[in-house]
């Protein structure tokens, strides 16, 4: 029996562990991905609250001094005493997200923390709510100690369960509120889910004894059971949770998490057990446990990434099971997708192979672009040529006697008159003679439009070209123009996603609308009423002068942008930034700028720190104030900006509402 009692007290040990890591992965994963939402910062000061306790627990059972376990168990307190106050704060924000805000909630909300402070402070500091360390009787029992209850435990057990009492009919109520079948069915996951941070920090040992377990088998088969439930429960929370305030699809965001799930915490858990199962043996080969145990961790580690790898296909078959055929197709675009680097190494690997043909030194491929002919690559031992010829110039191809492409006319080989002086182009056959190089157009697979030309340097003592050379030329010169032609049809459809993702982006909004009861949002195409406008307003103005905060803002779809792409040569981007100038310009006063006068300071901040770029201590020194006030200013300012732009933008709608033909959109670019 004693070698089944170690076999549970270890398994408790590393279930608790694996808890802490999977809790702060979750953390990680909420933060990183949607911390903008309320729902998510509740769920992760929750998570942060859990894995204290969970953490306390690992160490209490690890030390074997009275006063380092009295300091572990002390901490633990950090996390239960503020778990009902999270608990709540977590169940309004999501009753709030089916749009039954309240302000008493919140209230209630903020005076949970402060009552769990106090809690903390008289169990850090007093033996009010807990006293002594209790040992366990019994040896079996030796890695569960408690502390003893104090006089005053009883008035935070019944805080305890009031609280989340409180909080757990809150996410009833946001369940019935839902109004999709599938936010109806998340809601109905995380409400029975929720029963895990109230069901595994609750401190019951200082209400129960160890007596209530009639062996320390019973004791640790319960704990065990009951950290099971608890790691479940939790990953059940983190999926729902996940889905709030993101604007990527639902398949997206299962995958993500999914995939973070398998490389993060299942990774950990498993080299943990790894770890502590070597290192409980003596010696492995004649290694000692210590440098075993270290060679396992990078086995294990290097073992569960190639089998992550391996097993990714069947992974992502199961996650989009029910679109499998669309991803296919998604996954075959995104393999196959040429990027510039792409084409230079497979237009490298087309001009060495010319050069073999031919027995060339040197070639280059230069394709026609908005601004002129471009060098995009060059091979061989001789430099490219310094001037490339009057590529644009050339002309619509005609079809030569053996059908293929050609340029035939004094024009098209620069022997018009008034030509530009420099090398002549002269035709030679099938190809053109230019300052030492064999040049062949490359046309599109339809021969109407020239996209560049191949140079290959002429050997020294070269004749003509044997039909096999030149047939192996024409061949190799049409898959540089197909790599040239698949670049710019590439270009076109980036540029339409471009064009199209604010639409997507408020689609995906909407869609989450839908799911989580936003019928304002819904009903209304008014980005003014967006709890985030102000948020939209200050990543626009921190990427003013270029990024995606910019390119990608919300701010796209206002009606005063849409009129001002006519003066912005039908640019969303720079109408957007014109935009914005026209706001901070309403903030300026009459007169002469002054730095430090009272009436300056927001427009100075915005100037300063947007429309010049300067950092935030060089614009305090300037204006004579601390950083500290300028951040609070500039938080005054950026709002004042966002009013500027909602009275242009109500001006903007009551012009289209009395202008005939209101609502149609002016074509538009990115």
């Amino acid at each position: 029996m004693p070698t089944l009692i170690g076999l549970l007290t270890l398994t408790n040990q590393i279930l608790t562990s694996a808890i802490v890591i999977l809790g702060f992965s979750l953390l990680l994963y909420s933060l990183t991905h949607n911390l903008r939402e309320r729902v998510a910062r509740a769920f992760s000061l929750l998570l942060g609250f859990v894995v204290v306790v969970y953490l306390g627990d690992v160490g209490a059972g690890l030390v074997a001094d009275p006063t380092q376990v009295m300091l572990w168990l002390r901490f633990q307190w950090i996390g239960i005493a503020f778990v009902p106050a999270a608990y709540l704060h977590l169940s309004d924000a999501l009753l709030a997200t089916t749009n039954d805000r309240s302000a008493r909630r919140r209230v209630a909300a903020r005076l949970a923390y402060l009552v769990s402070a106090l809690f903390l402070a008289a169990a850090l500091f007093t033996n009010w709510v807990v006293d002594g360390v209790v040992f366990p009787p019994s040896p079996a029992l030796a890695t569960a100690p408690h502390l003893d209850a104090g006089p005053l435990f009883w008035l935070f057990t019944l805080y305890f369960y009031i609280t989340v009492g409180w909080g757990a009919y809150n996410l009833y109520r946001a369940r019935e509120r839902s109004l999709t079948p599938t936010m109806r069915r998340r809601m109905t996951y995380l409400l029975a889910a929720s029963a895990a941070p109230a069901a595994g920090v609750y401190p019951y040992m200082l209400v129960a004894s160890y007596d209530a377990f009639r062996t320390p088998t019973l004791f640790w088969l319960v704990s065990i059971a009951g950290n099971l439930a608890v790691a479940a429960m939790l990953t059940v929370m983190a999926y729902v949770v996940a889905y709030f305030g993101v604007l990527t699809p639902d398949r997206v965001v299962r995958a993500r998490l999914v995939k973070f799930l398998v490389r993060g915490p299942f990774v950990a858990t498993v080299t943990l057990v790894a770890v502590i199962a070597v290192r409980r043996t003596t010696s492995i080969l004649g290694l000692p446990s210590d440098i075993a145990s270290l060679f396992t961790m990078v086995a294990v580690i290097l073992l569960l990434q190639w089998a992550i790898v391996l097993f990714k296909p069947a992974l992502e078959r199961l996650l989009y099971f029910e679109e499998r055929a669309e991803m296919r197709r998604i996954q075959k675009l995104e393999d196959r997708l040429l990027t510039t680097r792409d084409l230079h190494q497979f237009l490298e690997s087309v001009l060495a192979a010319v050069c073999e043909q031919v027995r060339a030194p040197s070639a280059f491929v230069a394709a026609i672009t908005e601004t002129g002919p471009r060098l995009e690559v060059t091979v061989g031992h001789l430099p490219p040529p310094g001037a490339l010829p009057p590529l644009a110039e050339w002309g619509a191809p005609q079809a030569n006697g053996n059908g293929q492409p050609a340029l035939s006319s004094e024009r098209e080989v620069g022997l018009e008159e008034g030509a530009p002086s420099g090398p002549a182009l002269r035709p030679q056959g099938d190809l053109f003679l230019w300052d030492g190089y064999w040049l062949v157009p490359l046309h599109n697979m339809a021969g109407t439009t020239l996209l560049g030309v191949l140079g290959v340097a002429v050997p020294a003592q070269a004749g003509e070209l044997s039909p096999d050379s030149l047939q192996a030329l024409r061949t190799l010169a049409a898959q540089a123009a197909m790599a040239l032609e698949d670049r710019l049809l590439q270009q076109d459809v980036f540029a339409a996603v471009e064009g199209l993702l604010p639409s997507i982006e408020a689609l995906q909004r909407r869609r989450g609308a839908a799911q989580y009861g936003g019928a304002d949002l819904l009903t209304s195409d008014d980005i003014l009423k967006d709890p985030d406008y102000v948020q939209f307003v200050r990543d626009a103005l921190n990427h003013y002068w270029g990024g995606p905060k910019l390119a990608e803002s919300p701010l796209l779809r206002l009606k005063v942008v849409e009129q001002a792409l006519q003066e912005n040569d039908g640019n969303a981007v720079r109408a957007l930034r014109s935009v914005l100038l026209q706001a901070i310009e309403r903030l300026k006063p009459e007169g002469q700028q002054k730095l430090t006068a009272g009436e300056w300071i927001l427009y100075n901040i915005l100037e300063m720190k947007f429309l010049q770029g300067r950092r935030v201590r060089d614009i305090a020194m300037r204006l004579a104030m601390s950083e500290s006030d300028l951040y609070r200013k500039q938080r005054i300012a950026i709002e004042s900006v966002a009013r500027a732009i909602a009275e242009m933008e109500q001006a903007a709608q009551r012009q289209l509402e009395q202008e005939p033909g209101a609502g149609r959109r002016p074509e538009q670019r990115v």
